[in-house]
């Protein structure tokens, strides 16, 4: 395969994985599809999973996952300014930052998992799953401690695991286009350049 086609094919993946990301994130900020909850937040008085804040699938699973998709892009043209071996050289830079930003997403994605929401139960707004080593999820009965937000820990489940399948599958396309820019800096963007010279 064409090193400039891969290159197409993995930016193309990665706009989507990207995207996914950061819907995800901003979603996480609002529980029960509310925004009273980010609001009322403070560090008093969370209302909102701390991991939400660092914005793992903000900065990590689309910044940092956008920036080398959009240059991946540029290697994938027939002609410009990426679309040689330099280009196919800085590519492999380019995804290095895309796997350091996926791995910080899913990083963040693992922690949110395993430590649970924060949410109102018997006992008040805290994080009730906290100590448990991630027990929470394969109990579901844990789930009715909280109280509010409606369905929060469903809500953190379900977008939590899609940040880090999200960023799991990121890390390896990068990972992949760090090899194909290493082919591409050898034998050019395309294969029959490759074979010619």
């Amino acid at each position: 395969m064409c090193t400039g086609k891969c290159s197409k094919f993995i930016a193309v993946a990665l706009y989507v994985l990207a995207a996914v990301s950061v819907i995800c994130n901003l979603m996480l900020f609002f529980p029960d599809f509310d925004t009273k909850y980010v609001s009322e937040d403070t560090e008093e008085k969370p209302r909102i999973t701390p991991e939400v804040k660092f914005m793992g699938g903000l900065l990590g699973g689309g910044i940092a996952i956008i920036v080398p998709a959009i240059f991946l892009h540029l290697t994938s043209t027939k002609e410009g300014c990426c679309a040689n071996r330099c280009g196919m050289f800085l590519s492999i830079g380019f995804a290095a930052l895309g796997v350091a930003g996926a791995i910080y997403s899913v990083a963040v994605a693992s922690v949110g998992l395993a430590n649970g929401p924060v949410c109102r139960d018997v006992l008040g707004w805290r994080r009730p799953f906290m100590n448990t080593n991630g027990s929470y999820l394969e109990n579901k009965d844990m789930w009715k401690w909280c109280l509010e937000p409606d369905n929060v820990v469903e809500f953190n489940v379900a977008l939590f695991s899609t940040l880090l399948v999200t960023g799991a599958i990121a890390a390896l396309l990068c990972g992949i286009q760090m090899v194909n820019g290493l082919f591409g800096c050898i034998c050019g963007t395309c294969g029959k350049e490759c074979s010619k010279k």
